[in-house]
């Protein structure tokens, strides 16, 4: 009997052990199927990770997500998968560093990549996204203007952005081709060693973005970007180079972008308009523009910042 009593109070503290515990998930092959990431587990990503094959990652609101800063963490939404991220203000998704907390810093590991099928001005149509990706998973551009790559909402990130080589870096947020039907609202990066986001063509609609402290460029757009970006905070650092860095198209066309209601928070910062950009620029704050003979962007300072309570669910606003 009393063999018994140990045996049934050992069971019950090894249940309460489990229950306090954090499972942690390690992703270290690629998502060829659909998969469901969920709030209850953490998952270590490793390595360059790609959706594709028809396959949807989706990631349940309140899941963490921790980047491996040894093998430059990487997630990427190629042209033939989806992602499902739809976070909420009180349950947002966050990627962050697996460093220790207290030892997180810019660029511990790579970032988020989303490929679409949506129009970029290159020659033939079609690239290779940077940062070292190779092979087809890597392509992005066509002809599809209404092209969804998913849903990827009220997500943090964090300490992402590295340099894979001179020239060839992954951003907090890459976007390639991305198409109008894809929705991305409701995002922070944050201490990102490269840009914080990056648009190459596409004409995706993203709203309410959040840059805070990065290392190189905060909003970053090449190869004729044609969508529309609405509610823009940028916090930049002591790192940080441009707020705004745009670039014309590299093929025969062009396109118009819009950034509206930008505020940046800083003493002075840069902004650099680039030959062959074209597009419009709502802005509030103390910023140096810079720009290019040739440049086509209409810049309109505006009387009052944006409305930051859009912003309450990041930890920026709450810090």
């Amino acid at each position: 009997m009393k063999k018994l009593f140990l045996f049934a109070l050992t069971s019950l503290l090894m249940t309460i052990t489990s229950f306090g515990q954090t499972i942690v998930d390690t992703v270290d092959t690629d998502i060829t199927t659909n998969t469901t990431w969920s709030s209850n587990r953490t998952y270590l990503l490793k390595g360059y990770r790609f959706v594709k094959d028809g396959a949807t990652l989706t990631i349940e609101p309140g899941t963490i997500i921790r980047g491996d800063k040894a093998s430059k963490a990487t997630l990427v939404i190629t042209k033939t998968g989806k992602i499902h991220a739809s976070g909420t203000s009180t349950n947002p998704i966050v990627f962050t560093s697996n460093e220790p907390a207290g030892s997180r810093n810019y660029g511990d590991w790579g970032g988020i990549v989303i490929l679409g099928n949506a129009p970029i001005n290159v020659p033939g149509g079609t690239a290779t996204i940077e940062g070292g990706l190779l092979g087809n998973d890597a392509t992005y551009g066509g002809t599809n203007e209404d092209d969804s790559s998913g849903v990827f909402r009220y997500v943090r990130i964090e300490y992402p952005g590295i340099a894979y080589q001179p020239n060839s870096e992954i951003n907090g947020l890459t976007m390639g081709g991305v198409g109008r039907k894809t929705i991305i609202e409701n995002i922070q990066v944050s201490y990102s060693g490269d840009d914080s986001y990056e648009w190459f063509g596409g004409n995706v609609n993203v709203s309410n973005v959040l840059v805070w402290n990065v290392g190189d460029d905060c909003v970053d757009i090449d190869q004729a970007y044609a969508g529309t970006i609405n509610n823009v905070l940028i916090v930049p650092g002591l790192s940080t180079d441009h707020v705004l860095e745009i670039d014309g198209g590299e093929g025969t066309w062009n396109a118009a972008f819009n950034i509206y209601n930008c505020e940046v928070i800083s003493d002075l910062s840069q902004a650099h308009f680039r030959a062959g950009a074209e597009g419009y620029v709502g802005l509030f704050g103390n910023v140096n523009v810079e720009a290019d003979l040739g440049t086509l962007v209409t810049v309109e300072t505006l009387p009052v910042g944006i409305d930051q309570s859009v912003f309450s669910w990041t930890y920026w606003y709450n810090r």
